[in-house]
Order: structure tokens, then sequence, then C-alpha cells
């Protein structure tokens, strides 16, 4: 199911051509801050965040430990773009995600695991560009969630079900970002397998709206999965939490999400609900029946300085009773967060969760699908540490630096 169109695995050659393309890039920023009038530029980027955090429960014991990413995900990057004339630019993006504890690579194998496109833009006819993307539906929906408002790893919806925090993004695929038109922005992304003779089979499609009015904006996505097991165009997708483990032999996924906020000088509000379905595959799936999982989230932010803001959110998955549930799970979650900027580069962070689950769901016990009760996992950060029984609680100081 991870399987990579546009993976690079990880022999000397592959490392050379890294760092071959690191040296030419760097040679090139120094040209073009020396030759400003070539129109081009060449930018490195990243973000550094680590945290120490303590779990009450992960797997029937306390854990004090180090945790990365909590706020932001750990990343470097590449980006760069060239005029070409006629209000047109060339662009590219290169950003490999790792672990800031371990100093690895995000995914093993994968040198830019997280993005790497290229494309062309006009201000006239919009953006289209190619290679392994994230979806319109994260970047207009999701950035309207509660994970990037400062709730984050502790704040996304239980097992980032609804793939609103970024565990989702797609290889070889084609994306077309329609030039924006007063307050209104769309996209569309298609993913192909890539496979000779399977053209229809393991495609993805994303699509979505976002418009902007004053202090009020509001986005509408959908990401279709089709053949999951066996889609190339499928690079990752966190559907291995308690929540959803029981489905992941699913053969088809549909994601729609609808969020919005409204900001007003100091004070931000927001709500968010999105609808997942998993459906089986009668030769190949553990499950018979449609798995639904509903959400409804809340979230707050207030600065109380320009230095200082605070944080809080709510949110209430369902599951839908069938195959043969019948007091499907529920999970109520509350987060918080706290954050101080000590300048243009340096935050340092402090995140809350807690999360109480009832019902039962399908989950797996000695490699079998079987009915069981349903298990608290904060957020994203707990998906493959959660706790023992209903309840689960999640703190996290850290800092965060970027550049």
């Amino acid at each position: 199911m991870k399987r990579d169109y546009f993976t690079c695995r990880i022999k000397p050659a592959c490392i050379g051509i890294a760092l071959s393309f690191v040296v030419v890039t760097s040679k090139a920023s120094a040209e073009v801050a020396f030759h400003p009038s070539e129109k081009t530029s060449i930018a490195l980027y990243g973000v550094l965040d680590v945290a120490k955090a303590y779990a009450n429960n992960q797997r029937g014991r306390s854990n004090i430990y180090i945790s990365q990413g909590s706020l932001t995900a750990n990343r470097v990057g590449v980006r760069g773009s060239a005029e070409l004339g006629a209000d047109t630019q060339a662009l590219f993006r290169l950003e490999s995600g790792f672990d800031a504890i371990t100093g690895k690579f995000g995914t093993p194998g994968y040198l830019f695991n997280r993005q790497a496109f290229v494309g062309v833009s006009n201000k006239s006819y919009g953006t289209l560009s190619a290679g392994r993307q994230y979806t319109p539906y994260f970047q207009y929906t999701g950035a309207l969630g509660l994970a990037p408002a400062l709730t984050a790893a502790t704040g996304a919806h239980p097992g980032d079900v609804d793939a609103m925090d970024a565990t989702l993004r797609l290889n070889n695929s084609l994306t077309y970002t329609l030039p924006k038109l007063g307050g209104w922005q769309a996209g569309v992304q298609y993913g192909m397998d890539g496979s000779t003779g399977r053209f229809s089979r393991g495609t993805t499609l994303s699509a979505a709206v976002r418009y902007d009015y004053q202090a009020f904006s509001w986005s509408t996505g959908y990401i279709g999965l089709n053949h999951i097991q066996e889609s190339r165009a499928i690079a990752t997708y966190a559907n291995n939490a308690p929540i959803n483990k029981g489905y992941n032999s699913a053969d088809n996924s549909r994601i729609l999400a609808t969020a919005a906020r409204y900001t007003d000088g100091k004070g931000m509000v927001g709500l968010s609900y999105s609808n997942v379905q998993y459906r089986p595959a009668a030769a190949t799936s553990l499950f018979r029946e449609t798995a639904v999982f509903n959400t409804v989230g809340l979230i707050s932010t207030y600065a109380i300085t320009p230095s200082f803001t605070l944080a809080g959110g709510y949110s209430y998955t369902a599951e839908v009773a069938r195959n043969g549930v019948r007091t499907p799970a529920l999970y109520h979650q509350f987060s918080t967060g706290q954050l101080y900027t000590l300048s243009k580069y340096v935050a340092f962070y402090a995140v809350q969760g807690y999360q109480h689950a009832g019902g039962k769901t399908l989950g797996m016990m000695s490699g079998v699908t079987a009915i069981v009760d349903a298990v608290a996992s904060v957020g994203d950060s707990q998906n493959g540490t959660p706790s023992s029984t209903r309840h689960q609680f999640v703190a996290m100081l850290g800092v965060r630096f970027t550049f």
C-alpha cells in the first residue's frame, strides 16, 4: 500500500546525486543573490521541532520520552522558481521529512518523502504541477482544521482518520490550481497508478474549493482513493491507528470534509466536519460492509500578546454501527496549546490532549479481524502507542526552530 512510484531508494548513487544537487542549488542560490535581475529564486528552508513528552498510558504503562515534530513536522527542503516571461514561471519543490531524534529519514527508503514536484504557473491560467504532492483537500480544507491551529499532533482528529493533518500524499499525480478569483481558490488532483494496462485501477482523485472574505474563511474538499492495496499513486495513508486499524484491508476510501473559521483581531474560532468511508472488496477485505466515521471539530485561539497565544479544541468522532458492531465506537477529545514566540525563527510551545473512547470497533487480534473495545489514542501523536484503556492523556513541552 505504501509503494512509491517516485521513490529513490537510498543507495550510494542516490546519496551522491543528492549531495551534488545540494552543491548545485547552493551555488545557484549564491548566483541569484548576486544577479537578482535574472528573476530566478532558489531557497533552502526547514523546521526543527523537539519536545519532552509525557503519556499516562502507552500500551499499559506511563512514559516520559522525547517527541519530535509535535507542533510542526520536521523537514528540510529546496524550492525555486524561474520567470519565463508573459506572467509565466517554472517552479519546483523537493522536501524531505526526518526524525530529529535519530537523524533518520522520515520514511525509510524515501529521499524526498514529503514533496517532489515540478510545474508551470501563469497568473491568468493557473498552475499545473506533477510529481509527489499534497492533495488540494489538505491544502485548502485541512488548513482550516484543528491541527494547524496550535493544538497540532494532540489536536488532530483521532488517528487522523480524515487525513486533515497531512498523512496523505499522492505519487504520480497531476495537480491543477485555478488562478485566484476574488476570494475564491480551487484545485483538482489526479493520481495515476502508472502501471501498464492499469490506467483505470489504483487511481486517486482530490478536489477542493476555498473562499475567503474579510475575517471569514470556508473550504470543502474531497478525496477518493481506489484499489488502495495495489495502488502506486497512494504514497502515505495513516489507516493503521487503533481507531481504524480494523479497516486497513479496505479496497476504496472516500473522504468529504468542510471547515470554516472566523478571525477577528486577536481571536479565532473554527468549526469542521468530515465523513470518512472505507469500502471493502468482496474477495480480499476482512470486513463486509462499508465502514463510516463522522467527526465534528471545534477550535479557538486567542493572542494574549503579540508573542503569546493560547488555543483550545474539541472533536467528537463516531463510527456507524456496521460489520457486526452493535455499539459502535465514539471518541471525545480535548486539546489545548500554548505558544510563546521568541523571534521570527524560534518559539517555545506546550500542547496537551485528553481522549475518552467508548463502544466497540473492528480491530486485529492474533492477525485476525475481531470486534474489540475501542481504546484511546490522542490525535495522531499516539497512533503506534495507544492506551490499553478507554482513556489517555498526553502533554508535550518543546521548542521549534524554523529557517
